[in-house]
């Protein structure tokens, strides 16, 4: 999909999804930007959504099982489950099931 795509969630998880995303990333400055902006915008009531393509690949940690700090993350969480894209994706998934 284009980077400009909108992304239409059913429901406000955005903050609770960018607190994980920050556990299995702490050094990614867009995630610091966007749960700064997000905290903003919920504290004046409004919702974070829609997002986009463009910002859900540079923070959503599921759209990012290829990058090597998550991968990394991934093993330091459950030895040997980045050993590739699909198992970084399946360990993050049980990751996110327990946080």
């Amino acid at each position: 999909m284009p980077p400009p795509t909108r992304v239409y969630c059913a429901h406000e998880y955005t903050l609770s999804n960018l607190r994980f995303a920050r556990a299995v990333e702490p050094g990614n400055a867009e995630l610091a930007r966007r749960t700064a902006a997000a905290i903003a915008t919920r504290e004046r009531g409004e919702p974070t959504l829609p997002s986009t393509i463009a910002l859900e690949r540079a923070t959503n940690p599921f759209l990012r099982a290829d990058v090597a700090a998550v991968r990394d993350a991934v093993d330091r969480e459950a030895r040997g489950a980045g050993a590739s894209s699909l198992a970084t994706f399946t360990a993050l998934r049980r990751w996110k099931d327990r946080f």
